[in-house]
């Protein structure tokens, strides 16, 4: 089963989200700060992290720099309401999957997790 950690500084942008991958059958965590996100990552070993860049205490692409070199094959999808081109380049440059700029289409993001699926399938055979 895929696993995906959901981490927002807003929890309802989480819960939200949690409920949305969790009826699509996806096995979800949430963590609201950058420490909480870290440390799931390390003992839950999520398959896909979705990201918020800004966040209260730990910045979002610090966040991304530790998760890659914890784990460089978890898919991690950027979140903001930022679509500013320097930020785009760093997260892409830190290893960053995919760039998801809010408010974002619900059906947007399960296309973005399905191409990350088979991508993680394919790196798997």
């Amino acid at each position: 089963m895929i696993k995906i950690l959901l981490v927002d500084d807003e929890k309802g942008i989480t819960e939200a989200l949690q409920g949305f991958f969790k009826q699509r059958g996806f096995a979800t965590k949430t963590a609201n700060s950058g420490e909480e996100a870290l440390k799931s990552v390390k003992t839950d070993k999520p398959d896909i992290v979705f990201l918020d860049i800004r966040m209260k205490g730990a910045n979002g692409l610090d966040v991304l720099e530790q998760i890659k070199k914890i784990d460089n094959n978890i898919k991690v999808i950027m979140l903001t309401i930022h679509e500013e081109k320097e930020m785009v380049e760093k997260a892409s440059a830190l290893g960053a999957d995919e760039y998801i700029t809010k408010p974002f289409r619900i059906g947007y993001l399960e296309e973005v997790v399905i191409k990350k699926i088979q991508e993680l399938m394919k790196d798997k055979k």
